[in-house]
């Protein structure tokens, strides 16, 4: 049985995502483990000990979806705090939410999401997204977003 190292933390735990633009169109992974499995957000993850804010968020991108991606900068954070039944705290996370741009290429789902997709934010009811993906993909692409004919 593997042990959750994540699970009841201490303290929070650093992670990062990245919200990349196509057309009109941003990159989410529907995600296929807890804490939140069949959930779509933006790539992202854990950064690791020695790895740059950028870095973790370029890594998780390539390991999420095969693309290779431009971080441009940080553009907003988000915090997931879940607690049990008995209300202690079960996982924290505080995000960095970037700003990323990606190559040609279409997203292929690996690590731990099980679906990648680009989406219209015109397009997201109905399909459960965190609070702070809906949030984000409401204000769409960044003013530093490239056009989309540079992607």
């Amino acid at each position: 049985m593997t042990v959750d190292s994540r699970l009841y933390p201490t303290r929070p735990f650093l992670a990062v995502s990245v919200a990349i633009w196509r057309d009109g169109k941003a990159l989410l992974v529907r995600r296929a483990r807890q804490p939140m499995a069949a959930i779509w957000s933006f790539p992202g993850g854990v950064v690791e000990a020695g790895e740059t804010l950028a870095e973790a968020a370029a890594r998780e991108v390539r390991e999420e979806t095969g693309l290779e991606v431009e971080i441009v900068g940080a553009i907003d954070r988000a915090e997931v705090i879940r607690h049990d039944a008995e209300g202690r705290v079960e996982r924290h996370y505080v995000i960095i939410v970037f700003s990323g741009r990606s190559a040609a290429g279409e997203p292929v789902a690996a690590d731990d999401a099980d679906a990648a997709r680009w989406f219209d934010p015109t397009e997201i009811d109905g399909f459960e997204l965190t609070p702070d993906t809906a949030r984000i993909l409401k204000l769409g692409p960044p003013a530093d977003a490239p056009p989309a004919d540079l992607l």
